[in-house]
């Protein structure tokens, strides 16, 4: 099996001057993913290193640079699943961290839980060894500008505050033996109420993987995504179809009909194939498909 990764950096209505820095980012991880899969590492090492990469970057609303909610906080969501086991480990409203990724990984890999939240997830989190950190280290300008101008007028002050989505981000990939995985993280929605948690760190919303079928990542207005479990729908319709571009496509198209949702999902079979779809504007995303007979980063809005 030739490895192969694709990673999202949202989907929402990215302006112009921001277009750059998400195909870079998203590169970057796809990329880096890729280099771990080529050395022999394992679908979840890929998808793990992709997003805690793109946590690290402040261009999107994971990590640093996430969102604040209405009482001035960070909270961050995130979720790992492994396609050979059906294994999940997922964080939710965790404070306090950078890369709740790597967390998440944990929880999957070194307890019996699929998810822990709030205290409780970082109380494991600093038992694991991960390093606490402050709000400021996870803020950058425009956000703390934003907030300062939703407290003063009730107004939230950028576009992509109205389109009702961010930049959550999501890596899925398949190693050299076959096995796939996925994950997904964010910060969510800018002034969420304090302890909203959206799709992203729900198996079978935000993600999915399975060995039988492929792997997905989705993103988008949470609680439409957790309507019509996006990710799990993508995993179905992909039994029934033989494209994975198709099969992304068919589950926007739920998406809409069934409770005028709008996001994306991007997606990796177990042949090498990736397939991805948006219904808003723009979705940043990257790819290296190992059923390519070279090396090729395709990045693409």
């Amino acid at each position: 099996m030739k490895p192969s990764i694709i990673v999202h950096g949202g989907a929402w209505d990215i302006p112009d001057v921001l277009v750059e820095p998400h195909e870079r980012g998203c590169e970057l991880a796809a990329t880096a993913g890729h280099d771990l899969l080529l050395a022999g590492g394992s679908a979840v090492d890929a998808v793990v290193e992709a997003v805690a990469i793109m946590e690290d970057d402040s261009t999107f609303d994971a990590g640093v640079g996430s969102v604040l909610n209405q009482s001035g906080q960070v909270e961050l969501d995130a979720i790992v699943m492994d396609g050979k086991s059906l294994r999940s480990g997922a964080v939710a409203a965790i404070q306090f961290v950078r890369n709740p990724v790597r967390i998440a990984r944990n929880i999957m890999e070194r307890t019996n839980h699929s998810m822990l939240v709030g205290d409780g997830a970082l109380d494991f989190a600093v038992k694991e060894g991960f390093e606490r950190c402050t709000i400021e280290d996870l803020l950058v300008g425009r956000e703390l500008e934003d907030y300062r101008e939703f407290m003063r007028t009730g107004v939230m002050g950028t576009k992509r505050h109205f389109s009702g989505v961010g930049d959550t981000v999501g890596a899925c990939a398949i190693d050299r033996e076959g096995h796939v995985a996925c994950a997904t993280s964010t910060g969510g929605i800018p002034r969420k109420p304090a302890g909203r948690v959206g799709d992203s760190p729900l198996v079978g919303c935000g993600a999915y993987a399975d060995d039988g079928v492929g792997a997905v990542s989705a993103t988008g207005w949470g609680e439409q995504i957790m309507a019509v479990v996006m990710s799990k729908t993508t995993i179905d319709i992909k039994r029934t179809v033989s494209d994975p571009i198709t099969a992304c496509k068919n589950a926007i198209a739920v998406l809409k009909e069934r409770v005028d949702g709008f996001g994306g999902v991007i997606m990796v079979d177990i042949h090498g194939k990736v397939g991805y779809c948006h219904s808003t504007p723009r979705m940043a995303f990257a790819f290296v498909e190992g059923v390519s007979s070279e090396r090729r980063v395709s990045t693409s809005m």
